[in-house]
């Protein structure tokens, strides 16, 4: 197994007395993630160590995914990961389309425009709503917000950990 993990859910309560959690779901592939046979690693809020763990049931229920596993049957045996989180390692994520990148690929790659001007190194993602903006901070101190959208994102090389964009005119005027 490697040793990176990336996060698919936070877990936020538990569900019954059987030993489901309440699953707020963190990726784009809840269907495959919380599939009967699905292997997830569960983390401790506490920080303990991850204990890999098999889904025997899951279902969607008010937003979030109830979800059983197949080494745990009763509340008292779950209550210890309320507020943890699940992850899968690297070797299980899914391969993207073209043109379609996990979180981890973009953040830290360098922005430039067309004409090479560095201006930024992306920090984090935004996902409010139509498409996803990349928060990159420039050598200053200040935050661009880049929408991830064709007319603006222009080139990006995972492997290079660089993007080229064409900024829409007035997008980082204050």
């Amino acid at each position: 197994m490697s040793e990176r993990s990336f996060q698919v859910g936070k877990i936020v309560n538990t569900h019954g007395l059987r030993g489901e959690l309440k699953i707020v779901p963190q990726t784009d592939f809840p269907d495959i993630r919380f599939a009967k046979g699905s292997r997830l690693l569960c983390f401790p809020p506490n920080g303990g160590a991850p204990v890999p763990v098999t889904v025997s049931a899951a279902r969607f229920h008010k937003g979030n995914y109830l979800v059983k596993f197949k080494e745990f049957d009763h509340i008292n045996e779950v209550e210890k990961f309320k507020g943890g989180s699940l992850k899968v390692s690297e070797d299980q994520l899914v391969e993207l389309d073209e043109g379609e990148y996990y979180y981890h690929q973009i953040v830290g790659c360098q922005v430039f425009d067309e004409e090479g001007a560095l201006l930024g190194t992306v920090k984090e993602i935004l996902a409010p709503g139509a498409n996803d903006v990349w928060v990159a901070r420039t050598a200053d101190g200040k935050e661009l917000l880049i929408p991830y959208i064709d007319d603006v994102v222009k080139q990006v090389d995972v492997e290079a950990k660089r993007i080229v964009i064409r900024p829409l005119e007035g997008l980082f005027d204050e």
